[in-house]
């Protein structure tokens, strides 16, 4: 039996609204490309990860701070200094057999 669940649902639309933030603040190269180089090194300051983007540090907070609101990197503040590395949990559930289950036909997942 095929269960279709309206658009209308809130809980969809939640479901929804929940990875339009994710996707939206991965849809840009450079945001990529920061996930990139933590996913490759781990746990970055922003000063060491400035010269490998080549981008100045303004732009880049504003970056992470997408990536941050979004759930998709955390931060640890230490002194003064800020260290970012990525959500691996956050981008599991991204990447997960759930959310492509939102693609599939019903009765598929």
């Amino acid at each position: 039996m095929d269960i279709k669940i309206p658009l209308e649902d809130v809980s969809l639309d939640s479901v929804f609204e929940k990875y339009e933030a994710k996707f939206k603040a991965l849809a840009d190269k450079k945001r990529l490309h920061i996930m990139n180089i933590l996913t490759i090194n781990g746990s970055m300051c922003v000063c060491d990860i400035e010269p490998i983007i080549g981008m100045t540090q303004s732009k880049l907070s504003y970056h992470l701070k997408i990536l941050l609101d979004a759930g998709l990197i955390e931060k640890e503040t230490k002194g003064t200094w800020s260290y970012y590395q990525v959500n691996q949990k956050e981008l599991n559930a991204l990447l997960s057999e759930q959310l492509c289950c939102i693609f599939k036909p019903p009765g598929c997942c």
